[in-house]
């Protein structure tokens, strides 16, 4: 059974559905309905004080969303397997990085008072809340609750 990946078009708004061996052809997948490119996500994105409505909120897939700082120990401890759970949850869960200390709207919100935190979000409201450094089969097993099913593709 292939993997497929829902991928929820920037200009029009359609869920596509998108062979994940077609990703790893390297093809470019193009939204069924207005044809526009489809971005697929294999790396976490940079989420802001200004895009996090636009990343996160309208994201039709649960987000991982790590909040983080570059003078933080365990947070760059936790960075590989943050990555590692981007390219392998593409397409079931948007993975993105918010780094506290230029984004201090967003991490006051959600009253983060510890990094690294990563914060299991659904249309932008938490849903888990994982605080310190865990094993990535830890944040994965937590990520499987919300995650999109893998559908078998055609």
């Amino acid at each position: 059974m292939a993997e497929t990946h829902l991928v929820r078009c920037p200009a029009c708004g359609t869920t596509n559905r998108v062979p994940q061996c077609k990703i790893d052809l390297g093809l470019a997948p193009v939204c069924g309905k207005c044809r526009q490119p489809l971005p697929v996500e294999q790396k976490p994105i940079t989420v802001t004080d200004a895009n996090y409505v636009e990343v996160v909120e309208r994201c039709p897939l649960p987000v991982l969303l790590d909040l983080w700082a570059p003078w933080c120990a365990p947070c760059r401890m936790i960075a590989p397997a943050v990555e590692e759970i981007a390219l392998e949850m593409a397409g079931r869960v948007r993975v993105g990085k918010l780094n506290v200390d230029e984004n201090p709207a967003t991490a006051g919100r959600f009253r983060v008072e510890g990094i690294p935190t990563l914060l299991v979000l659904q249309s932008g409201r938490e849903v888990d809340r994982i605080v310190g450094l865990q094993s990535k089969d830890q944040i994965k097993l937590r990520l499987e609750r919300v995650a999109a099913p893998v559908r078998a593709g055609r």
